[in-house]
Parts: structure tokens; sequence; C-alpha cells
């Protein structure tokens, strides 16, 4: 497991999403030179992955949205202690905290300024 998916405050995950996941992958590939490959899931699906290497560092949502955007994750010590104390200093929830099964306990705010940011404590890897 990676040092930043266990180190608090550090950026541990990025996300794309936007209206086609395959353009997407598509054009990332072709740009940057990124080796996308499919992530098992504990259900049985599969998530792209960005990999440096065979690490994944990132990924495409296969769930098309409306707009496209980024999504940095910040590994914190508590999800729901830290999403609270960014609510009490001024940001709003987009997504309160909740739990992923196969990946650890997450959620997402908007900070004053307008930015989005998700919060994430990782499940320890299974050995």
């Amino acid at each position: 497991m990676s040092e930043a998916f266990v180190t608090h405050g550090a950026p541990s995950w990025i996300e794309h999403t936007g209206s086609d996941p395959t353009a997407a992958r598509d054009f990332y590939r072709q740009a940057l030179d990124w080796t996308i490959g499919e992530l098992p899931m504990k259900d049985g699906s599969s998530y792209p992955g960005i990999l440096l290497g065979e690490q994944p560092v990132g990924g495409i949502s296969p769930r098309p949205a409306p707009t496209g955007a980024w999504t940095v994750y910040i590994t914190v010590d508590d999800v729901d202690a830290r999403h609270q104390r960014a609510i009490d200093a001024g940001a709003r929830s987009v997504s309160p905290p909740m739990t992923m099964p196969g990946v650890g306990r997450m959620a997402t705010i908007e900070d004053p300024f307008g930015a989005t940011i998700a919060l994430i404590t990782y499940e320890p890897p299974e050995e």
C-alpha cells in the first residue's frame, strides 16, 4: 500500500468524471501516455485505474457525469470527524461520509471558495 494511503493529509488518489468515460480513457492514453487498466473490485466488477508502472494512482469513473471534473482524494485519520470539522469551518457537504466496501470510508466537501475535495480513510489491505 502506498505511503499516501496511510498518511494523514496526503493526496492519495485522483478521479476523473465526465460525460464519456470511454473517450476520456482514450484521450488520456493518447495525450499523456497513461496506462489505464482494469482494477478488480470486491463485488466482482472492475474500475478503470490510472497506473504508474503497476501502482494505481487514480481512476476514470465508469459512470457518466453531466460535467467533467477531477477530484483529489486526501487521506485523513477520521473521515467523519474531518468532514464535520470542515463543515464547522465553512465547507458545504457534497456527499456525507459513507463506506465503500473494499475501498474505505469517504466524503466530499466544497470549501468556502467553491473547490471540491474528497476525504478518505482506506480499508487496510487484505493479507
